[in-house]
C-alpha cells in the first residue's frame, strides 16, 4: 500500500503539548500521508472554548472530557483510540503527546495492526517514550518565532538647565472643583470568557451526552436543563444555547429541534 493511500487517525493530548507543536505535527502528517482522516483533540470545556479558533482552523474535533482527575483526559483518549482501532481500523495512528503513560496503549494498538507514530514536544519527551513507537518525532515549541532584537541603546540625556527664579509671587490658585468619580470599568474580556466557560460546563454536566458531538433532541435537552435549574420553567432552551454559538449548534435554523456540542 502506498503511503498516500493509508487511513490515518490523528489524536492529540491537547493539554500536554503546545498548539504550534500540534500544527507542526499535522503538517508533517499531511506531507507524509497526504491526509489525516480522523482528527481529534482531547480536552476540557475551557480549552475547547479558549482554543476554538485553532481547533476549527486545523479541523480538529474537540472531544470534551467532563471527568475530574489527574489522568481523566488520558484515559478518555486511550478508550477512544482502542474503539477507533476496532471500528475504523486505521493503518496509521498518530499520537501527539510527550506522556510516557501511553506506553501500554501504544503496544495494544500495535497488536491491532496499526502503525504507531508519535509526536512530542522537544525537552518534555523521555527516551523511554520514543522507543515504544514505530516512529517518533520531537518538535520544538516556538521554533518558528523570530528571535526578538535587543532594544537600541538610547543617547545619554542632556543635563537640564536650572529653572529661573519667578519674577513675582504667584497668586494663590483657586480651589479646584472636586473631580468627578470615574465610571466603573467594563467587565474585562477574560472574566466574560470564564463566565461563559462555566455556563457551558454546567450545561455539559447536565447533558453529558452532548460531549459526543452528535445531534440530540432539543425537548429532552430542555427537560434536563430545567431539572438542573439552568433553565426557567417556561424559558426556551434555544436562548441558552444561542448565548454560546461557539460551543453549540442548532438545527434547523428557524425552528430548531436538535442540538449538538462543537462543530463536528
Amino acid at each position: 500500500m502506498n503511503m498516500q493511500d493509508k487511513k490515518v487517525a490523528f489524536l492529540v493530548d491537547f493539554d500536554n503539548v503546545a498548539t504550534d507543536v500540534i500544527e507542526q505535527a499535522l503538517n508533517a502528517v499531511f506531507k507524509d500521508y497526504g491526509a489525516a482522516h480522523i482528527r481529534r483533540a482531547y480536552c476540557n470545556a475551557e480549552q475547547a472554548l479558549r482554543e476554538q479558533g485553532f481547533l476549527k482552523r486545523l479541523g480538529l474535533r474537540a472531544i470534551v472530557n467532563l471527568a475530574i482527575g489527574k489522568n481523566s483526559t488520558d484515559i478518555a483518549l486511550a478508550a477512544d483510540a482502542m474503539d477507533l482501532a476496532i471500528t475504523e481500523k486505521p493503518d496509521v495512528i498518530v499520537l501527539v503527546s510527550s506522556d510516557s503513560d501511553f506506553a501500554p496503549l501504544v503496544l495494544r494498538l500495535r497488536e491491532k495492526g496499526a502503525w504507531l507514530r508519535g509526536f512530542g514536544q522537544y525537552g518534555k519527551t523521555g527516551d523511554g517514550v520514543i522507543q515504544i513507537y514505530d516512529q517518533f518525532n520531537e518538535l520544538a515549541h516556538d521554533s518558528g518565532k523570530p528571535t526578538p532584537k535587543p532594544p537600541a541603546k538610547s543617547a545619554p540625556a542632556k543635563k537640564a538647565a536650572a529653572p529661573k527664579p519667578a519674577a513675582k509671587k504667584a497668586a494663590p490658585a483657586k480651589k479646584a472643583a472636586p473631580a468627578a468619580k470615574p465610571a466603573p470599568a467594563a467587565a474585562a474580556e477574560p472574566d466574560a470568557n470564564v463566565a461563559a466557560a462555566k455556563e457551558i460546563n454546567a450545561v455539559l454536566k447536565a447533558l453529558p451526552e452532548l460531549a459526543d458531538g452528535q445531534w440530540h433532541e432539543m425537548n429532552a435537552a430542555a427537560k434536563a436543563l430545567r431539572e438542573a435549574g439552568l433553565l426557567a420553567k417556561n424559558a426556551p432552551s434555544t436562548k441558552l444555547f444561542r448565548k454560546h454559538p461557539q460551543a453549540f449548534q442548532l438545527q434547523p435554523e428557524k425552528q430548531p429541534n436538535q442540538v449538538r456540542f462543537g462543530h463536528g
